[in-house]
């Protein structure tokens, strides 16, 4: 594009996802490594100004950055005494009532810079403090990753670019129907239909939300709960393209206060993208209740206030501000395709909610990926990463699964000794034991009709029984038990096997009078027979491949998922989670990790002609100022 006196001036924004927040570890920060690229660390400096554009004054930014740091160790004791009702309290509630409470020897400098504080605690949950749960919205602070924060220069869509490199994406397909059964799984675009093994879907939180997507069947109830309970916030930016750089090349943020709480978020930080986007550009944030009133403002109101913020802060420093080349303003609550930025824990939530996000569904057909479905590390680029690589461990192992099951069902014959081989291993794990039973399950969930598997072991003379047995108990399977008899004589160990539904194994753990009692009621009251491995039959066979393929996917996903059980309420101290690379402001600014993820998250099928990824976030400033974030030629990558 044209700049002044000629020259073209070029430059690449990140409209989403933009700061890798931490580098030690993060996987992201690797594979730019791997890549070549360079990272430039985000600087400590960040100047904040008031609303007349001065400085402002150290010794007030200071207290009152302790003084909130106080309000969040406060509101930590706060939910520690408050216990499970605090799972009903708001964040912001817990916070205002206390501010209120001091607020009576504080100016109104202070305040604005109070008022700043919280737009930047709204800035990293994307979310109202009022919406944000007193008891669950830092549960994931333990996980952040360490090291400096980093703008990937060019845009983070050449990560998505290299790791997309040879793969076929499809765009312009707007999703509107999944269907996932035991045949497969069907992706319906409009009046196209896309067939596949499984699916994968890694559309937003907000697209779930809207139920823009038409799951057959529906998904399940604690699911459609999960995604009802959690939280999905928004924050909005202006991109701006000058002919040169005026605010200075030694720092990558600045701040600006405001007298107004109800706006505090509009503009209330900048980023310079001078360093790394090619050209003089300039990012300005809009976070909280701003956030969203920034929807339905026109973009030349937009960019004219920018200005004005601009204008009031370098003009009496003698510094002019030019006119923008070009601006561009996102509108990501409006986006069909994001209808919001990224997840939070919003009162009435926790960090299940994550986990149960992250379940498959169908047998192994529906999948889930993307920031909203990891415990740890929600609401990040490198969280959103890691999800993909989780899921396509699930998929493959269900994939394996799957094959098994089929190879054991059409050659039952040929895989008796490998199902023999299985049936022993898995039995050293039982899924239950009482006195010489043991049983393995074929599913995990509760259903009191999913097969099991009962092995019944006699590898000792039979004590007296002190269960409540009589000596004089006579039984009408006497042939069978003089013939275990005869093994006991011996000393030689027995297993004898049969099928049964999991109700019946927990009536039968129920019967009283030991294993005596236990094998009469199971002989003579359920009249089921009790075999050896080889009279299991072919029906036993896939259960057993069916039991072992769930063994591996649960071991593999309580390995690899970022479970971290039950969530209870913390007895530490309450982080305040803000923008980390604001270093600045201490502990302030330094717990918080937000970044907004890519919208554009795409429905990947295996085994069918569409495999999609990521679209890039990197966006060229064009001539227009679009009025949605997507821009005009993204699509979507379903």
């Amino acid at each position: 594009m044209e700049g002044g006196g000629g020259n073209k001036v070029n430059a690449s924004a990140d409209l989403g996802g933009s700061v890798l927040t931490g580098t030690l570890g993060n996987p992201l920060g690797i594979l730019a490594k791997q890549l070549g690229c360079w990272l430039h660390k985000v600087r400590d400096k960040c100047p904040l100004y008031r609303l007349d554009g001065k400085p402002v004054d150290q010794e007030i930014d200071m207290k009152v950055e302790a003084d909130f740091n106080r309000l969040l160790d406060k509101a930590s004791r706060l939910r520690q005494l408050m216990g499970d009702v605090s799972m009903d309290v708001s964040l912001g509630a817990a916070l205002e009532t206390f501010w209120k409470v001091s607020e009576d020897n504080v100016n109104s400098e202070a305040m604005s810079l109070f008022n700043w504080h919280l737009a930047n605690l709204e800035y990293a949950n994307a979310s109202l403090l009022s919406k944000l749960s007193l008891a669950f919205w830092d549960q994931d602070d333990p996980y952040d990753m360490g090291g400096d924060h980093c703008f990937l220069p060019g845009g983070n869509g050449r990560l998505v670019q290299a790791l997309v490199e040879n793969v076929p994406i499809l765009y312009e397909r707007t999703v509107n129907t999944i269907r996932y059964g035991s045949d497969g799984v069907q992706v319906i675009a409009g009046s196209q239909v896309f067939e596949g093994d499984m699916v994968l879907c890694t559309v937003p939180l907000g697209v779930l939300k809207s139920g823009s997507i038409k799951f057959i069947p529906e998904l399940p109830q604690r699911k459609l709960d999960a995604i009802k309970r959690l939280g999905y916030g928004l924050l909005n930016k202006v991109a701006m393209l000058f002919p040169y750089v005026f605010w200075g090349t030694d720092l990558d943020t600045f701040g600006h206060l405001t007298d107004d709480s109800s706006s505090r978020g509009e503009f209330f930080l900048f980023y310079s993208y001078a360093t790394v986007a090619g050209g003089p550009l300039l990012l300005a944030l809009v976070a909280g209740e701003a956030a969203h009133n920034f929807e339905s403002m026109p973009p030349t109101d937009a960019v004219t206030k920018v200005l004005q913020i601009l204008k009031g802060i370098y003009e009496p420093q003698g510094i002019n501000v030019p006119e923008p080349i070009q601006t561009v303003c996102t509108r990501w609550g409006s986006d069909p395709f994001s209808l919001g930025s990224y997840s939070n824990v919003a009162v009435g939530a926790s960090g299940d909610d994550y986990d149960i996000m992250a379940e498959s569904v169908g047998d192994g057909r529906l999948f889930f990926a993307g920031e909203a479905t990891t415990r740890r590390y929600p609401a990040t680029m490198h969280g959103a990463f890691l999800t993909g690589l989780r899921e396509a461990a699930n998929m493959s192992h269900c994939a394996k699964a799957r094959a098994l099951r089929m190879r054991v069902g059409r050659n039952p014959s040929k895989n008796s000794h490998t199902c023999a081989s299985l049936l022993a291993d898995l039995f050293r794990e039982p899924d239950l034991e009482f006195g010489s039973f043991s049983v393995i399950f074929s599913q995990k969930s509760a259903d009191s009709k999913s097969a099991a598997i009962l092995r019944v072991t006699f590898n000792e003379p039979r004590k007296k029984n002190h269960e409540g047995s009589r000596p004089d108990q006579q039984h009408s399977n006497k042939v069978l038990f003089e013939q275990l008899q005869s093994h006991f004589n011996q000393q030689q160990q027995l297993h004898v096997y049969t099928l049964l539904t999991r109700q019946q194994v927990l009536d039968l753990r129920e019967v009283r009078g030991g294993d005596d009692m236990r094998l009469n009621y199971l002989c003579e009251k359920l009249g089921v027979k009790l075999v050896g491995r080889k009279g299991l039959g072919s029906t036993a066979d896939s259960v057993i491949a069916s039991i072992k393929a769930e063994r591996v996917i649960r071991k593999t996903s309580s390995t690899s998922a970022s479970k971290s059980g039950t969530s209870k309420l913390k007895t530490g101290t309450l982080k305040q989670k803000v923008v980390k690379y604001e270093l600045k402001k201490a502990k302030t600014i330094s717990n918080g990790k937000k970044s907004v993820p890519s919208p554009n998250k795409p429905i990947t099928l295996l085994n069918s002609k569409m495999v999609n990824a990521n679209v890039s976030e990197e966006h060229k400033i064009t001539n227009q100022v679009p009025t949605n974030a997507s821009g005009s030629g993204q699509g979507v990558t379903y």
